[in-house]
């Protein structure tokens, strides 16, 4: 018998791996196709941010009565803090989820909360929620970092909160954990990894808010970042467990898909552009058929600096939408608005705007300036300015210079009427900005009359 030389069995086992791979791939395509599709989508559900048994009849309608109010969630200083989520609890609080360590990756990074009590528009101190260590120790495997956190309530009316672990390497190597709160995040239960893939279950991040079907199921939106760049949409049963998924890209181009519901057979996703082309635009795709099937990504009319981007559908049916409305950094946070289902997108409102020529190449004295003057102008600050100052050049000068960024929002409506938007300022600070109904028809009245 001829003995195999060494690139010959070299392909032989790379043909077993790949027939296991296959096969495993193959036997989760067959348990998802046994799963009934969901009747539609649950419109109002973007986010879950409304608990169903709330009592609200004592606290303000509109605590930001008359207009718009900008204060700070954090105030650990000197450490670099990202990617906020917020939701409503149950006695009309707001709680906001994010990520704060010596740097992003590194071992010491925590998923942190804080609340805002709406009775006195100030937010309570902060706290962990979890660490890399305790995540480890409860689903007894070695978690290298911690990553972005989403909360979500359920239709039982429990918080759940997604975040993102690293075993092996960088982001491409991520996986999902999940914890969930019966109490609206006083306490959780133990931690658990969803298995998002039936092999390696490797590589699946999250960042957007979940969506709920008529069934009571979930869909969470994650994307991928090994050997592609794609999103897709998760569907999670009352127990946790992944039942089905659909793909809502390929290729190396689309990541963190944002879902907005229309009714219960449309919708549109919308997802940052991570791709090397020319202008860059945020991508979409839509569904008529909640979300069996969808078209085929294309570039839209927003631009997109490769960052995050929330939204919601309003009640008259426009969507509103936080981005960077840029192309190539972050220094630009906006205030969109889409009347045609996502076709064309005003801005109506400037949350924050540093990307004027004025505002580059400043030098550290400078710098520290800007950055002191916008923590003056924040309503509910909690520091003095200086101080901002100093935990933002700490953060931001070690490594991209005199550079602002307002990234990652996260925005939801209360069920009292006002809107909330949590954003990362400055990679230092979650920044908060609370408006009324009536502030935001204001701008909508006056992009009505411009056009």
């Amino acid at each position: 018998m001829r003995r195999l030389t060494i690139g010959e069995e070299l392909k032989g086992r790379r043909g077993v791996w790949l027939g296991l791979i296959l096969v495993a791939f193959g036997a989760g395509a067959v348990r998802c196709l046994r799963e009934a599709p969901p009747e539609g989508f649950r419109p109002g559900g973007v986010g879950m941010t409304v608990a169903p048994d709330r009592t609200i009849a004592s606290r303000p309608k509109e605590a930001a009565r008359g207009g718009l109010r900008t204060d700070f969630v954090s105030l650990r200083a000197g450490v670099r803090t990202h990617a906020p989520s917020l939701v409503e609890l149950k006695n009309g609080d707001i709680r906001a989820f994010w990520y704060a360590g010596t740097d992003e990756g590194t071992q010491d990074v925590t998923i942190r909360t804080a609340v805002l009590e709406t009775r006195t528009s100030e937010w309570g101190p902060e706290r962990m929620v979890t660490s890399r260590e305790h995540t480890q120790e409860e689903v007894r495997r070695y978690v290298k970092k911690l990553g972005n956190p989403v909360v979500s309530r359920a239709p039982d009316g429990a918080l759940w909160l997604f975040y993102v672990t690293v075993s092996v390497g960088g982001w491409a190597g991520s996986s999902i954990t999940m914890i969930r709160s019966q109490d609206d995040g006083e306490s959780w239960e133990k931690a658990r990894r969803l298995v998002t893939s039936p092999f390696l279950n490797i590589s699946t991040l999250v960042k957007g808010p979940a969506i709920t079907y008529t069934d009571g199921t979930m869909g969470l939106p994650v994307h991928h970042e090994f050997l592609g760049k794609f999103g897709e949409l998760l569907r999670i049963d009352a127990q946790g467990d992944v039942v089905d998924k659909v793909r809502l890209s390929s290729g190396r181009e689309a990541l963190q898909p944002l879902v907005l519901v229309r009714d219960e057979n449309r919708a549109l996703v919308l997802m940052r552009y991570a791709g090397k082309a020319r202008p860059r635009r945020v991508l979409s795709t839509t569904t008529g058929n909640a979300g069996r099937t969808w078209t085929a990504p294309t570039g839209s009319l927003l631009p997109n600096s490769d960052a995050a981007l929330t939204g919601m559908v309003l009640a008259d049916g426009r969507m509103l939408v936080a981005l960077n409305d840029t192309e190539e950094r972050r220094e630009r946070l906006s205030l969109v608005v889409s009347s045609d289902g996502g076709a064309s997108w005003r801005t109506i409102y400037r949350v924050e705007d540093q990307s004027e020529p004025a505002s580059q190449g400043l030098n550290e004295t400078d710098y520290a300036a800007v950055i002191e003057r916008l923590g003056e102008t924040t309503v509910g600050a909690r520091r003095g300015a200086s101080e901002y100052a100093s935990s933002v050049k700490r953060v931001m000068f070690s490594k991209q210079g005199n550079t602002f960024e307002f990234s990652y929002p996260s925005l939801i409506r209360a069920s009292g009427g006002d809107f909330h938007l949590a954003y990362t300022w400055n990679e230092a600070f979650i920044k908060h900005v609370q408006f009324s109904q009536a502030w935001l028809d204001e701008r909508l009245q006056a992009d009505a009359r411009l056009h």
